[in-house]
């Protein structure tokens, strides 16, 4: 038996998030410099668009709680009429970000992620 890949591991982590945490629709294993390492996304979703944007504004989150005297950066999140956006860093070489339903139990959202993250972090850094 093959031992998986670290993206193929990453990938079941991220099948398993949206199982477990059934509000969230989609999610991604982003390289802090914009790159897809992993991902649970909808056919036609631009992957490479996703990835950048939420190195950006991952980067622009911590850079605000820093300047504002707010500690350390826990997650950023948007709210737009369809659902949220959810980010959250996994050390300081990934991200891990999720699309949420509009009606979402945040609680849970960031409940689920704070483990995927956990995991993320075993698995990368193994």
């Amino acid at each position: 038996m093959t031992k998986k890949s670290k993206t193929e591991e990453l990938t079941d982590l991220l099948g398993n998030l949206g199982t477990y945490t059934p509000d969230i629709e989609a999610s991604a294993v982003i390289s802090a410099d914009g790159f897809i390492i992993a991902s649970v996304l909808p056919d036609g979703a631009e992957k490479d668009r996703t990835a950048i944007i939420s190195a950006a504004m991952l980067s622009l989150g911590k850079r605000a709680a820093q300047e504002l005297e707010r500690g350390g950066l826990s997650e950023v999140y948007i709210r737009g009429k369809s659902g949220y956006v959810v980010i959250m860093a996994s050390g300081n070489a990934a991200i891990l970000t999720a699309l949420a339903r509009e009606d979402a139990d945040l609680v849970s959202v960031f409940s689920g992620m704070r483990m995927t993250v956990a995991k993320m972090t075993e698995i990368l850094y193994a």
